[in-house]
């Protein structure tokens, strides 16, 4: 049985020899991954080793504006395809993908598709929860960026959206 120095030892030697961007956390146990992505720009994700099993927690996307049904409607039918993974809100509807791992099960094939798990729950649907949570205040700020002249290129990829000129 794995316990929690060797886990805690499988999660380093794993994200040391990949060079993943981490950090110790400042709970015991904690590591705190950072992750790149390609539509959301990156994913924290806080890996904590525990007495009886590894908890994975990642921060996705803030408590949507608007369309809260439709928003998390998408993240539920989203939760049927996360392999051991799952969406979650908290008490301010923020968005975070959460899970387990027992310590029994936790090795560098695991946490490699853990993270990459987590990276997808996080990275491929962001632009479509914008969409759906935050189309209002998006195009405030396109049609206020416009008017001064100032950059679109964080709103680039919804032009087709927000560009009524």
């Amino acid at each position: 049985m794995t316990g929690v120095t060797d886990a805690t030892g499988t999660v380093e030697d794993f994200l040391t020899d990949t060079g993943i961007e981490w950090e110790r956390g400042a709970r015991d146990g904690e590591f705190v991954v950072t992750l790149p992505g390609e539509k959301k720009l990156r994913t924290v994700v806080s890996l904590v080793v525990g007495d009886s099993d590894l908890s994975v927690s990642a921060f996705v996307i803030r408590n949507p504006d608007e369309n809260h049904e439709e928003f998390y409607r998408s993240l539920l039918r989203r939760n049927l395809r996360l392999p051991g993974l799952a969406y979650a809100i908290d008490g301010s509807g923020d968005v975070y993908v959460t899970g387990r791992v027992p310590l029994a099960g936790v090795d560098a094939d695991r946490l490699d598709q853990v993270l990459g798990v987590v990276l997808e729950a996080a990275d491929a649907p962001f632009n479509e929860l914008l969409v759906i949570g935050f189309l209002t205040s998006m195009q405030k700020e396109w049609d206020w960026r416009v008017s001064r002249g100032e950059s679109l290129r964080n709103l680039e990829a919804f032009r087709h959206l927000l560009d009524k000129g």
